[in-house]
């Protein structure tokens, strides 16, 4: 078992000397949630989702996460409150494993001492935190074992969406593209047409189509010889999709109109489509419906536990 446990979260356990008259943010059962120890999570809250205090500038934001924060200490206390109750024990030999883990995490034993005492603790408050943190964990798994899914729940899904699970047609193709502005006169739409139609004769004569592609393509692809790489069904227009997906390995296509002007159609390769073997696609489903009843299992337990416990919030 992995136990990520960044410094500053061991103010989350560890006996700090607060002031008398520190406000709590919040009571677990009577047990003190400070407002110190809150800001201090909520920083690491934060960090965890790529962000910083000083980035949330709209202040209902700031304050729905600092209550999501909150809402997550809450429920460590509830877990650990838990886990005293049903006489979760945790081996000393489990908990130093842990300790030495962390230990060569953060770049080893001088690194690991220097930044304990930077935050003003000590090897044996850090232990005691640590298997604090496991035990609440291991109370949490126990509390939300879940049965495997229902077999035939999973052979419905996976026949749902089969189709979905394996690899469709597809197609890797190049293309050129004259511009033509859509309010265009006829004679305008016949000249893009005429210049396209003299690049498919240079081509057919043996030209590159990447190269002739590179000079004379008016599309962002152009520098990329046109390219557009591997695509299926349903990605681009009605009238380049049929005519890309009519075209054999090497041929050019005749010029094809769409909204955006004409364009001509190198078709490089084609990929027929690749059902998903049975027992991949049931494993598949097995795992996904496996995920979401373990959240929802989760979400439950939290539910229950603090329905049966004690909470007081501050609400300023």
């Amino acid at each position: 078992m992995t136990l990520k446990i960044p410094l500053l979260l061991l103010m989350l356990w560890v006996p700090v000397a607060f002031s008398s008259n520190e406000r709590a943010a919040a009571r677990v059962n009577g047990e003190e949630i400070s407002e110190f120890r809150l800001e201090r999570y909520f920083v690491e809250y934060l960090q965890d989702q790529g962000r910083a205090v000083g980035s949330i500038r709209n202040p209902k934001a700031y304050k729905e996460l600092r209550q999501a924060a909150l809402d997550a200490l809450i429920n460590k206390e509830l877990l650990w409150q838990e886990a005293l109750k049903r006489g979760v024990l945790i081996s000393d030999a489990t908990v130093q494993r842990q300790v030495e883990q962390t230990r060569q995490a953060m770049g080893g034993s001088e690194v690991f001492a220097r930044r304990l005492l930077d935050g003003g603790f000590d090897e044996a408050s850090f232990t005691e935190y640590t298997r604090r943190e496991l035990a609440a964990q291991q109370v949490f798994a126990d509390l939300t074992q879940m049965a495997e899914p229902d077999e035939q729940q999973v052979r419905a899904l996976f026949q749902l969406h089969r189709a979905e699970m394996g690899v469709p047609e597809q197609i890797e193709a190049r293309h050129i593209l004259i511009k033509v502005p859509q309010n265009a006169d006829a004679a305008t739409v016949e000249v893009a047409r005429l210049r396209l139609e003299g690049m498919r004769v240079q081509i057919a004569q043996g030209a590159d189509f990447a190269s002739v592609a590179r000079t004379g393509s008016e599309d962002d692809s152009a520098s990329a010889g046109g390219a557009l790489g591997y695509f299926a069904r349903g990605r681009m227009m009605p009238e380049f999709e049929a005519a890309a997906f009519a075209l054999k390995p090497g041929q050019v296509s005749q010029p094809v109109r769409t909204p955006v002007g004409w364009h001509l159609i190198y078709l490089q390769n084609h990929q027929a489509a690749v059902d998903v073997i049975e027992q991949q696609g049931l494993e598949a489903v097995r795992a996904y419906l496996s995920r979401q009843q373990k959240a929802q299992a989760r979400r439950d337990v939290l539910v229950q536990l603090r329905s049966r416990n004690r909470i007081e919030q501050n609400d300023e």
